[in-house]
């Protein structure tokens, strides 16, 4: 739009020029006619000779005059030798005084024309004067070219200019990101505030609010071990006292004590996974929790064969505390354990951007034993619930899954393996 403006302006004042240089024609024209004094008012005009330009001379030269009478429909009196008894093809003046238009000159090529009406004596005439207009369109298309090509470069260097401004202006904030982002990940414990004045006090309220976080956290775990020590040592000693005496009361004193230590230890374990993941910045790498866990699964279930069965996805990490990811896993492979015939397969696989919102990966857990139906799978996550009183636990295991899976915005699914016993898939966020 500017290069058009610009080409637009440029033309407007060349045509004025050039008008200005016919106006030069004219009046030297009408200098030439003018009746010589000598001779009376009733002389007649005389037909112009010299006006001063030897291309009105030289045939089908591009420039041209006329003179015509204005009341005889606009006869021409004299012409120019240049256009060597050839018309000018131009429109009437009419009643106008003046007129300035591009026409067509003897030889077809565009010209410009200026036209004026003039008195002299008691008659009117118009002069005409046209010039061939090659050299002004070949002038205006120059500064075309050169509005064009000063655009072009100053377009360039002005995305330049905005490309290097937006790298050099946005690197602190960029630093920023990345060094949120490593508190993120948790491999470093603040922000970095070595940063220009603008964004240092930003760095310094979220290491603040990193800080009280911790804070916060740190009171929370206390309070909940010294609630857990607070209760824990009541209920022991009334369990002791119950099971050292006889009788109907006792028995169900025994039985409450020990439903009331259950949910003790779920709610204080809820708890104490409540206050871990509001900690920011905290991660932890998969592939060695679960290579440990495995280790040890197969040497205390010896009969059972557990195996890592994917190779493990290269830099995948655990946005959580590892403590949280042992708990997760080694309740999952736990229970697989104690329910497989021979074979436990774990599974571990990176979710790809289209199969989740976030940053995500998937922990699977499959064993070959009996399995469980539709509607004891749905019971197996309630608390304290379990299935079969033969196998040794508490029943909170797969309870404790889901609800610290969730409290991380993940979950647990339990279906039919293809090995034949229960699949626990667990899905987690990653960094």
């Amino acid at each position: 739009m500017a290069g058009f403006i610009l080409v637009e302006l440029y033309q407007s004042a060349s045509e004025r020029a050039f008008d200005a240089q016919l106006d030069v024609y004219v009046k030297s024209i009408l200098a030439e006619m003018v009746p010589d004094p000598a001779a009376g008012e009733d002389a007649p005009v005389r037909e112009p000779k010299g006006v001063g330009e030897p291309r009105f001379s030289l045939p089908l030269s591009g420039w041209y005059w006329t003179v015509a009478e204005a009341v005889n429909g606009e006869k021409v009196q004299f012409a120019s030798l240049s256009l060597v008894g050839d018309p000018l093809d131009v429109a009437p003046l009419g009643s106008a005084e003046n007129r300035s238009s591009f026409g067509t000159g003897p030889g077809n090529e565009e010209v410009r024309v200026r036209q004026q009406r003039i008195g002299l004596g008691s008659a009117e005439y118009i002069i005409t004067v046209a010039a061939e207009t090659a050299g002004f369109r070949a002038d205006v298309r120059d500064f075309a070219n050169q509005v064009i090509l000063t655009l072009v470069v100053f377009g360039a260097g002005l995305v330049g200019a905005v490309f290097l401004q937006v790298r050099v202006g946005l690197r602190p904030l960029v630093r920023l990101r990345a060094s949120l982002g490593e508190v993120r990940r948790g491999e470093a414990d603040e922000i970095d505030e070595n940063l220009p004045v603008e964004l240092a006090p930003l760095a310094v309220e979220l290491n603040a609010l990193i800080h009280s976080n911790r804070e916060i956290v740190e009171r929370s775990r206390t309070h909940v071990g010294n609630l857990a020590h607070g209760l824990k040592t009541p209920l022991s000693v009334i369990s002791n006292e119950a099971r050292t005496a006889s009788g109907p009361f006792a028995d169900k004193v025994a039985e409450q004590a020990t439903i009331m230590s259950t949910q003790i230890q779920h709610h204080l374990e809820r708890a104490r996974m409540a206050a871990q993941r509001r900690v920011i910045g905290v991660s932890c790498e998969v592939e060695p929790v679960l290579s440990r866990l495995t280790r040890a699964m197969s040497k205390i279930y010896r009969e059972r064969d557990v195996e890592l069965a994917d190779a493990m996805p290269d830099g995948l990490r655990f946005r959580g505390e590892q403590q949280d990811l042992e708990e997760l896993a080694g309740n999952l492979l736990d229970n697989a354990c104690k329910w497989a015939s021979s074979k436990v397969v774990v599974h571990v696989r990176q979710l790809q951007q289209g199969e989740a919102t976030r940053e995500l990966f998937e922990l699977i857990v499959e064993d070959d034993g009996p399995g469980l139906s539709q509607e004891e799978r749905r019971e197996a996550v309630k608390r304290g619930r379990r299935l079969d009183e033969t196998v040794p636990g508490t029943g909170l295991g797969l309870s404790i899954v889901a609800d610290l899976a969730g409290l991380y915005g993940g979950r647990l699914e339990l279906d039919r393996a293809e090995i034949g016993g229960l699949r626990a898939r667990l899905i987690l966020p990653s960094v």
